[in-house]
Parts: structure tokens; C-alpha cells; sequence
């Protein structure tokens, strides 16, 4: 399972290094290369819930090596691309089977290991996706630097057969499923065209270049499509997820304390560089200031149950940790741009969002029934996907109205960010005893 949650974000990070070469293989512009990341971030918020639901109706373990054997064959395929347009294409493939695989990760990691173990098994899924995110530039960097852009998506197809055969002998079989009905493809639809819209509207927004009234078209595209789902889903005999279990005050604000958390994670790795790059600190030294940020993280995400207390629940973890996080943008916001002061306030960081996702992740999946743990789980991993595209947008925003990475704009960023920050410690969920009770 870890295995898929760091290549899943160590792909999602490694290609923005290879644009400068995709334009010159292909003879492109940048706007026309950002689709290959835009495309994977798209097809891969869009498709999480309903992977989810496929898994708790056919099994987890089946679709999470499906997932893997769709992510391998469509990595083989990118490196073979004699196009942009197809390179983007299967782009969209191998993000279908990146959702499978992230839309069952959690639900995997909750199902296999004993009720007190479910906050420390989370933790290590979460350091897994924060390390791969930390080592997406570096070992970017040197494979296209010495092999070529194509082994970036070479290098996924050794690492999935391995995965493939591990875990057909290590992943356990699903115990529990949901009932049997046919599959709610218009509510699919319907939910794809909501996040994309929405999703294209923030990063038009975010000075993609597009006109004012594109954006409006898409938030209304986006709107319509949300009231649309909503509709469905009331009336659907099988439904993308239980109205139920979404209307839960408990799993409505662990959600959206998820999304917020990854917005927080996500908007430092914009920020920080280009704050750094522009005070004149080269691209290699800024990578390793950054690395402190998932450092933090995974050093807290694998060792809070160790070191806080063991009476603390989900909920002292998720405010402790949101207030930590809140506290370390604004020693950001206030520090002069030395490099080092800024890795020791970045890890601060790290470590306050490394005790918050861990605990919000186990008390979503507390209230929920073992029946729907792989769909409430491509729910948690639908909101990272929205926060970080929020995270990204939310910086990008900030800069391009500032006029560039200035101190202006950075503190504007990291204003946002550290209201974003206190506003998930607000979200913070208790620990629930039972599920959300059936619908049925």
C-alpha cells in the first residue's frame, strides 16, 4: 500500500521537471505541455469516488491490482509516445488507474490492521505520499538528467510489477462488501463534471491566461453539475455514496478538514521555491530547504502515536496539530529569507500537518460502515486532490496579483494559509465508537 501511495504522488511531482523537454521533443508551447500534469489531476479527482464505490461492490484487492497493472501498462506507454496529444491521453489512462489505486489505500490500510493500530497504519500511508512528494524533484532532476524524460514514466514499470506480485500474496481479501446493484454511471458523470469545472476555474483564475467569463462558465458548469449529483444520488437504487453517511456532521467535517489540511501542504511547495529562487538561491539548494516541509511530515505521521499521549484521540491531535501548522506560517510570514531559518519553520510545519491528517483521516473512517470504507476513502483522497489543487491555485493566486514572488505576495500566500490552517483545527472531528448507521 505504501508502494502506491508514493509513486502515485511521486509521478504527480516528478513531471513538471520534464515540460522544458517536452516542449523542445515536440515543438510546443508551456500551455500546450501543462496538460500532461492537468490531465492527470483531473481524471484522477473526477474518477475517486467511483473507484472507491467499484471497490466495496467487486472487492478492494481486485481493484487495487487492477489499479496497479493500469498505472504500470500506461507508464510503459508514456515513455513509447510519438505525440504530446497522445502522451496526454494516456496520461487520463494511467490517472484511472492511480484512482483506483489511492481510492482504496486508505480503506486497505483501515481493514488490515487491529482498531488501535488504524491511526499508526494511516500515519504510514500519509508519510508515504509525503516522501514520494519530497522525492518527486530530486530523483526527477537525475533521471532527466541522465537517462532522458522517458524513464521518468520507465521507471514506474519495474517498481508496479513488483507491487503486482506483492500484493497479490500480501493484501488481504475484502470481508465486507456493499450490496450488488448496477453501477451509477451517471452520477459518475456527473460528479466528473463537477470537479473538473471547478477545478478549471481555479486554475483559470490563477493567471492561466483565459478570459474573466470562462471562469464563470465553469464555476456555473460546476454548480449545476454538484445540484445535479445531489439529485441523483437521493433517488439513485445505487448510489456513488450513501446519502446518509455524507450528510453526517462527522464525515462532512472531516472532509473538509482533509481538504484543507492538503491545501496547507500543497501551497509551501509553490511558494517556498519560488520566494527562494527569486532571492537569488539556486533551484537545487531551494529543493532541499523544501524537503524539510514532508520531512516534518513524515517524521510526525510515523511517530505521533510514540510521542504524544496515548489518552489524546483524534480530536487533540487534529486541533494541536491544525494550530501548530498555523503557527508555523506565521513565523514564515515574519522570517527574513534565510535559508535555513525557513527549513526550521517549514519542518514546524511538517510536523503540525503530520499530527492532523493521520487523526482526520482515522475519525472519517471511524464514522463510516466497514461496508463503504473504500468509497469514504476515495472521499478523503477526492478532497486531498481538491486541496491541492486549492494549495496550488490559493499561492499562484496571491503571486500573480502581487505582481511576482515578492515579500507582498508571499505574505499574502501564507496569510491564506495560515487562515486555512486555523479553520481545519476547527474541523477537527471527534472519535466515534460506531459507524454512521445504514441508510437501509
Amino acid at each position: 500500500m505504501c508502494i502506491g501511495a508514493f509513486m502515485g504522488q511521486l509521478d504527480a511531482s516528478i513531471v513538471t521537471l520534464i515540460f522544458p523537454a517536452l516542449q523542445q521533443e515536440f515543438h510546443a508551447r508551456l500551455a500546450a505541455v501543462q496538460w500532461v500534469s492537468l490531465a492527470y489531476l483531473l481524471t484522477l479527482v473526477a474518477l475517486l469516488l467511483g473507484a472507491g464505490r467499484l471497490a466495496d461492490v467487486a472487492g478492494r484487492k481486485l481493484i487495487y491490482l487492477y489499479g496497479f497493472t493500469v498505472f504500470t501498462v500506461a507508464s510503459a506507454a508514456c515513455g513509447l509516445t510519438p505525440s504530446l496529444p497522445v502522451l496526454v491521453a494516456c496520461r487520463v489512462v494511467q490517472a484511472s488507474g492511480a484512482a483506483m489505486l489511492q481510492a482504496n489505500s486508505v480503506a486497505l490500510a483501515v481493514t488490515s490492521v487491529r482498531r488501535s493500530r488504524i491511526r499508526t497504519a494511516l500515519g504510514m500511508q500519509a508519510a508515504a505520499q509525503s516522501l514520494g512528494l519530497a522525492a518527486g524533484p530530486t530523483v526527477g532532476g537525475l533521471v532527466v538528467g541522465s537517462l532522458g524524460w522517458r524513464w521518468v514514466f520507465w521507471i514506474n514499470v519495474p517498481v508496479g510489477l513488483v507491487a503486482i506480485l506483492a500484493g497479490r500474496y500480501l493484501l488481504p481479501r475484502t470481508r465486507e462488501r456493499s450490496r450488488g446493484g448496477s453501477f451509477d454511471g451517471a452520477g459518475l458523470v456527473l460528479l466528473a463534471a463537477a470537479t473538473t469545472g471547478l477545478l478549471l476555474a481555479i486554475s483559470a483564475a490563477s493567471g492561466l491566461g483565459w478570459p474573466s467569463w470562462s471562469v464563470v462558465a465553469l464555476l456555473a458548469v460546476a454548480l449545476a453539475s454538484a445540484a445535479g449529483l445531489r439529485a441523483r444520488e437521493r433517488r439513485s437504487p445505487s448510489p456513488l455514496f450513501d446519502p446518509v453517511v455524507v450528510r453526517s456532521a462527522v464525515v462532512a467535517a472531516g472532509l473538509t478538514g482533509a481538504l484543507c489540511g492538503y491545501l496547507v501542504l500543497f501551497g509551501p511547495l509553490v511558494l517556498i521555491p519560488q520566494v527562494l529562487i527569486a532571492a537569488g538561491l539556486g533551484e537545487l539548494h531551494a529543493g532541499l530547504v523544501l524537503s524539510a516541509l514532508p520531512a516534518g511530515f513524515a517524521v510526525a505521521a510515523l511517530a505521533g502515536d510514540h510521542v504524544l499521549p496515548r489518552r489524546w484521540g483524534n480530536r487533540p491531535r487534529c486541533v494541536s496539530g491544525a494550530l501548530t501548522a498555523a503557527s508555523a506560517t506565521a513565523l514564515l510570514a515574519i522570517a527574513p529569507t534565510v535559508p535555513g531559518l525557513l527549513a526550521c519553520f517549514l519542518v514546524l510545519l511538517g510536523l503540525g500537518l503530520g499530527m492532523f491528517v493521520p487523526a482526520n483521516n482515522a475519525a472519517v473512517m471511524a464514522a463510516v460502515p466497514a461496508r463503504m470504507s473504500a468509497t469514504a476513502g476515495g472521499m478523503i483522497n477526492m478532497a486531498r486532490g481538491v486541496g491541492t489543487a486549492l494549495g496550488i491555485a490559493a499561492v499562484t493566486l496571491a503571486l500573480y496579483s502581487a505582481g511576482g514572488p515578492g515579500v507582498t505576495g508571499a505574505r499574502a500566500a501564507l496569510a491564506v494559509l495560515g487562515a486555512v490552517a486555523v479553520a481545519a483545527a476547527f474541523t477537527a472531528v471527534p472519535a466515534r465508537t460506531g459507524p454512521v448507521p445504514d441508510a437501509r
